[in-house]
């Protein structure tokens, strides 16, 4: 079972980290960053990303040649049924 952290929001013990995509521009400057730490608490419901995770995501897109690979990608669209 995985350790709880306390949650800076609410303070409780019930927060976890969870791994999320982020996608950053549009077009030919698209940049996705896979796999980004997200704090995540099942008591009040907040879900935020630490000042350190945020300071690296700045330096991955400032970088992103050095960091970025080239990746051919499908886009769709969610349409809601009416």
């Amino acid at each position: 079972m995985m350790n709880k952290l306390k949650c800076d929001t609410c303070g409780e013990q019930a927060a976890r980290i969870r791994h999320v995509s982020r996608s950053y521009g549009s077009g030919k400057d698209l940049l996705v960053i896979e796999k980004i730490p997200l704090i995540s608490c099942s008591s009040c419901g907040e879900s935020y990303f630490t000042a350190e995770t945020l300071h690296e995501v700045e330096r991955i897109k400032l970088h992103r040649q050095g960091f970025a690979e080239i990746r051919p990608v499908s886009v769709a669209r969610f349409h809601q049924a009416a």
